[in-house]
């Protein structure tokens, strides 16, 4: 098989259209195929149906302390966006290349597919090594059994790149964060009866009332050295969407709605997951005692760790001195980086394109971008060699 560009790469990837509600193993067995025949080792890590796949490639010699390029397979629907283009075909036009993923985050999938098979064939002195999840828009779901996988079977790498769309600007830190979909189960009676009826609207207001009473003692706390860093600086809890009730004269029987927690890197996590399950078990009993048949029910749906700043960091060195810069900064979207950070990698994330454009119809990565990007594996790759 001839060797690709990373343009020939990107729009081979783009035509995929692996949205995270369906399978990547399309795209996987394609980009499977390419790199073993560019003599790239290639392992996959299933998902439990086995619908999914992450692909983790070694190239380079069988030695620890490979560097790590990190990315995404899955990319997030289309369905109600006004695109101007097919969105899974790449379009090149003002200096732009349009596409779902182009920039979150198949421009840098690309590059690492690219330099990976560089790699191989300019014959480095340390390894490069590439992880591509699944799952990742569905909460970082898919990372740390393969980052697990990945150790079992590979050499341990030491340093890894993230490579979501950052402008090629080294960030060292970002927030972490957990949610849970919250069911409050009530009693039906006519509104007249209400004490003898449970409303799961009028008791999930509760539990939304503790969130804002959170936030409120959250934003009026001193900050932290480290999160002061962060816009906003300090740790947030969300409720964005509420749904329950059958009529305005009868008491509610079910509300849902959804808690997401946003927290800097120098709060805790679980922590805060742990007071919001308090809370909702002491509601959980009250409600109970009214009725049986009443409660609460908790289901976690992502939990992400945050990305925090490292002392004498060696991704963060290795991507300072590849990109020239010498500042860094931190940001307050996830990314996998935190799960590598916590399996002993050192960790940064770096790569081409703007984090607004992520998700958006007509999403592009500006082609100036990319090739920074290129240029940014380059340098690497003379690192390596």
């Amino acid at each position: 098989m001839d060797v690709l560009t990373p343009r020939q790469i990107l729009d081979q990837l783009v035509n995929f259209p692996t949205v995270s509600r369906g399978s990547n193993l399309a795209l996987v067995d394609w980009l499977e195929g390419y790199l073993a025949g560019q003599g790239v080792k290639c392992f996959r890590h299933w998902n439990e149906d086995r619908q999914k796949a992450a692909l983790i490639g070694h190239a380079g010699p069988w030695v620890e302390g490979a560097v790590v390029l990190s990315g995404h397979s899955d990319v997030v629907p289309v369905d109600g966006q006004a695109w101007t283009s097919d969105p899974w075909v790449v379009v090149e036009r003002d200096g732009r290349l349009y596409g779902r993923g182009t920039c979150d985050m198949k421009g840098y999938v690309a590059l690492a597919v690219w330099a990976l098979v560089e790699a191989q064939r300019r014959g480095v002195a340390r390894p490069l090594q590439l992880a591509l999840s699944y799952d990742e828009e569905l909460g970082c779901t898919g990372a740390p059994p393969m980052i697990k996988t990945m150790q079992e079977l590979l050499p341990k790498g030491t340093a890894a790149l993230i490579g979501e769309p950052s402008r090629m600007k080294v960030i060292t830190g970002h927030k972490g964060g957990t949610g849970y979909n919250v069911h409050v189960k009530g009693y039906e009676v006519h509104s007249s009866l209400l004490p003898e009826g449970v409303s799961a609207v009028m008791e999930a207001a509760r539990l939304i009332q503790w969130i804002n009473d959170q936030n409120a003692a959250i934003q009026a706390a001193p900050r932290g050295s480290v999160g002061g860093r962060f816009h906003p600086p300090f740790t947030t809890m969300h409720v964005g969407r509420i749904q329950g009730g059958t009529a305005d004269n009868i008491t509610a029987a079910d509300c849902r709605f959804a808690v997401e927690m946003r927290c800097v890197p120098d709060d805790d996590v679980e922590a805060r997951a742990g007071a919001f399950r308090a809370e909702a078990e002491r509601l959980d009993a009250a409600l109970k005692a009214q009725r049986p048949e009443a409660g609460v029910h908790l289901d976690r749906f992502f939990d992400v760790s945050a990305l925090r700043p490292e002392v004498g960091g060696e991704a963060e060195a290795l991507a300072c001195a590849l990109t020239g810069e010498n500042a860094t900064g931190v940001v307050s979207y996830g990314t996998e980086a935190g799960q590598f950070q916590d399996a002993g990698y050192s960790a940064v994330v770096c790569g081409p394109g703007d984090i607004a454009q992520a998700h958006q119809p007509d999403e592009y990565l500006e082609v100036s971008e990319f090739l920074a990007g290129q240029r940014f594996m380059e340098r690497l790759l003379e690192r390596l060699g």
